[in-house]
């Protein structure tokens, strides 16, 4: 083209231009543009195009360059003008490769606009959006750029409302653990013109983090942000209260969930809130009288859930009391009236459930004739493992052996682990993704999703440890996506009606136990659990820094605040004051102040000397803690609710131990474990025969002798410490359930 028809001919050329920019050819656009100025240097819109042009051909110092030329020679006023007519051209040309997904180009001009426009927030908002999405994002970014500085300078600036909720969304998902991420997002709170969307985006965040990352300080720093918006948000206070309390800061987490509660309208939402509060005040331990009144209150909340039997519940409301029925049998041992009020809670949950998913429940149950038919007993059956306990936590350091001695030739192992996280670093987790079949990463709560891939999956058998301690995995129970369905380990059965069998032995429940479950009560033939051993590591407590002296007798007690029940304490204290030179060691998560005055009031009343008891902090490992156990001479055990891990792990350290048997699964961990180590000594049937035996453990040195040679020994002997032999008898029991299926399906 003739530098004749270039100037004669402006619409043409200039369209020309466009088309080549359109589709790419971006040399011979800029060819154009250089004649252009050649005929019109005047023309201030052709050094921006041209620039532009440049840098899209990767010619950078050359566009640099050539903008400037362009603001060359003006005065300030002129400038400003020039200035902001290349910014509004690298605007649109960024947004333009947005559209395109050419993210690598988007990101670059955004670099060179704000080496223009430093301050621009939008535009800074926008980069961090672009590194994001090109996997550059680091979270120091957050500085480099500062943009929180920027968001800082005041109210007069200008932000797209939107943009800013989407990068505070994204930032949360990807930079979760940046220095300045709660800065980030608190400032920009004060520009958001959409506080609830805010609220909302950064609660969801905040949960993830709390649950999937296992970050609740971090959670809890984020809510504070949200309560600071709207400080009487009822949803934000309901996510605020577990944090502070998992964040062992537990008088806020106690404070926020009466001031939950003192929001709550409706029946179900009264429910959830009470729980929350009897949840901080157990979890603190020693706020003994407190914890009983919300403990009345929410028995009479649930009884009068159950005569309302609603079906019409939203989504949210039932999987909020799933939960609530968690701290029965910590309170008493009553299986009967325990199991009836959690049955009906449960049966009205999965009720509901299956009314808002019908045509998901609907698929699952024409399945089930099908698997029954075109699987044989004789084939390979598929097992699916469900938790989100699969990781350093009690739940994982059982389960691992069955999964560990399984038959991969006569079984299809599946794990599913729920609120899985790559931000986290796990061992544990990543041994049990590596000794399963086929490891399922659910990074999300969506229960129907889960349900769902475990349908397409075509499991046969699915297996939960939860229990109700999660109300993802209740919700996944509840569509019952398996023909056969089986909780074990992680608690007590959920009792829920879509749950077909709950795995216990001769010893963990008595023989009428059955009368109160809905779960058909399948029992092994000798222990429900069994580990080959435990991790030790280097023990870090000694007997002179608690100023205990060699001889002493030492008593142990450790367990969370949970299981502090006042009138187990007080037996714990009579075997201490008759017991001379013995101290006591109390130990487990909780509310010093309050756990320490728990006791200590006990201790008092029952004539023993606060100088005798001893408070000691969680160690830093559980392999630590196992070592830490061998300072202790006898164990004494919690009632109404046993220990189980800790009991496993007193019992593999050799060290005797006392327990208080009582009706429920929970009061009997401890004595199915004892009799499946062949010792008697030490179980109890009465309260009398606790005190009894912890006096006379403390006091006969040869018969702790004699107790813990027959722990070591059991160590080569005993079905607990044998979980090769347990694998078989629940790979037995599943092959047997599965048989009992298909003929019933016949």
């Amino acid at each position: 083209m003739s530098e004749q028809s270039l100037s004669t001919n402006k619409p043409d050329w200039q369209q020309q231009a466009k088309q080549y920019w359109i589709q790419g050819d971006y040399s011979r656009a800029a060819e154009l543009y250089e004649r252009a100025i050649q005929i019109a240097p005047e023309t201030k819109s052709y050094y921006w195009n041209l620039g532009l042009l440049l840098l899209l051909t990767g010619q950078e110092a050359e566009a640099q360059m050539t903008w400037l030329l362009g603001v060359a020679e003006g005065n300030q006023k002129q400038t400003d003008q020039w200035t902001a007519e290349l910014l509004e051209v690298l605007q649109a040309e960024a947004k333009r490769q947005e559209r395109l997904e050419a993210n690598p180009m988007a990101w670059a001009i955004r670099q060179h606009i704000r080496e223009i426009a430093p301050h621009d927030p939008n535009n800074l908002l926008e980069i961090i959006q672009l590194a994001i999405k090109l996997k550059m994002f680091t979270g120091e970014e957050l500085q480099d750029l500062e943009v929180i500085q920027v968001l800082q300078v005041g109210s007069d600036i200008e932000v797209d409302s939107n943009l800013l909720l989407s990068t505070v969304e994204l930032v949360l998902r990807h930079a979760t653990f940046a220095p300045l991420l709660v800065e980030f997002v608190e400032v920009c709170s004060f520009h958001t013109c959409q506080p609830k969307d805010f609220l909302d985006i950064v609660m969801l965040a905040s949960l993830r983090i709390a649950y999937t990352d296992r970050q609740p300080t971090l959670a809890s720093r984020l809510a504070e942000i949200c309560l600071r918006l709207d400080d009487k948000n009822s949803e934000v206070l309901k996510g605020l209260a577990p944090f502070y309390q998992n964040a062992r800061q537990y008088e806020k987490g106690i404070e926020v969930a009466k001031l939950a509660y003192s929001l709550a309208v409706d029946l179900p939402d009264q429910i959830y809130c009470n729980f929350l509060l009897l949840r901080g005040l157990m979890s603190a331990g020693g706020y003994w009288d407190e914890a009983v009144e919300a403990f009345k209150r929410q028995e009479h909340l649930h009884k009068s859930l159950i005569q309302e039997n609603p079906t019409s519940l939203g989504h949210v409301a039932v999987l909020r009391l799933f939960t609530p029925v968690f701290f029965q049998p910590y309170f008493r041992d009553d299986s009967k009236n325990n199991r009836l009020i959690q049955n009906e809670i449960v049966r009205i949950c999965q009720n509901n459930l299956q009314i808002q998913n019908a045509q998901l429940v609907q698929k699952y149950k024409q399945r089930l004739i099908f698997q029954a038919k075109d699987k044989p007993p004789s084939k390979i059956l598929k097992i699916g493992y469900l938790s989100h306990c699969f990781r350093r936590h009690s739940v994982g350091w059982l389960s691992r052996w069955l999964l560990k001695h399984h038959n991969h030739e006569q079984f299809e192992i599946h794990g599913y682990f729920i609120s899985y996280s790559e931000n986290t670093f796990d061992p544990l987790r990543d041994w049990f993704v590596e000794n399963v079949d086929y490891a399922h990463k659910l990074d999300v709560h969506n229960a129907a999703d889960i349900a769902e891939q475990i349908y397409q999956d075509e499991i046969d058998i699915l297996v939960d440890l939860d229990s109700v301690t999660l109300d993802t995995t209740c919700e996944v129970m509840a569509l019952k996506p398996a023909p056969i369905q089986v909780t074990w380990l992680g608690w007590d059965a959920s009792g829920l009606p879509a749950v077909d069998y709950f795995i216990a032995d001769p010893y963990v429940l008595p023989n009428s136990a059955q009368e109160y479950y809905h779960e058909k009560i399948w029992r092994l033939p000798q222990t429900y659990v069994a580990v080959d051993g435990f991790e030790i590591g280097i023990p870090s407590l000694r007997r002179e820094q608690l100023n205990i002296p060699d001889d002493a007798v030492i008593f142990l007690s450790s367990q969370k605040g949970y299981k502090r029940h006042p009138e187990a304490v007080r037996l714990q204290m009579k075997v201490i004051k008759e017991v001379e030179n013995s101290y006591f060691l109390i130990k487990g998560s909780a509310n010093q102040d309050s756990i320490k005055s728990f006791f200590q009031k006990i201790a008092v009343e029952e004539g023993v000397e606060n100088d005798r008891l001893r408070f000691i902090l969680d160690d830093d490992s559980e392999e630590i803690h196992r070592a830490n156990l061998t300072i202790a001479d006898v164990v004494l055990d919690t009632y109404p609710y046993n220990g189980a891990t800790t009991t496993l792990e007193t019992l593999w350290m050799g060290i005797p131990l006392v327990t208080r048997v009582g009706e429920q699964f929970s009061a009997r961990n401890s004595y199915t474990m004892l009799m499946n180590v062949g010792v008697t000594e030490g179980i109890a049937w009465t309260d009398e025969e606790y005190v009894g035996w912890g006096i006379r453990l403390g006091r006969d040195e040869a018969l702790r002798q004699q107790v813990s040679w027959k722990l070591w020994q059991s160590r080569q002997t005993a079905p607990l410490w044998n979980a090769k032999q347990f694998t078989r008898e629940m790979e037995n029991a599943y092959q047997q359930m599965w048989s009992n299926f298909v003929r019933s399906s016949s």
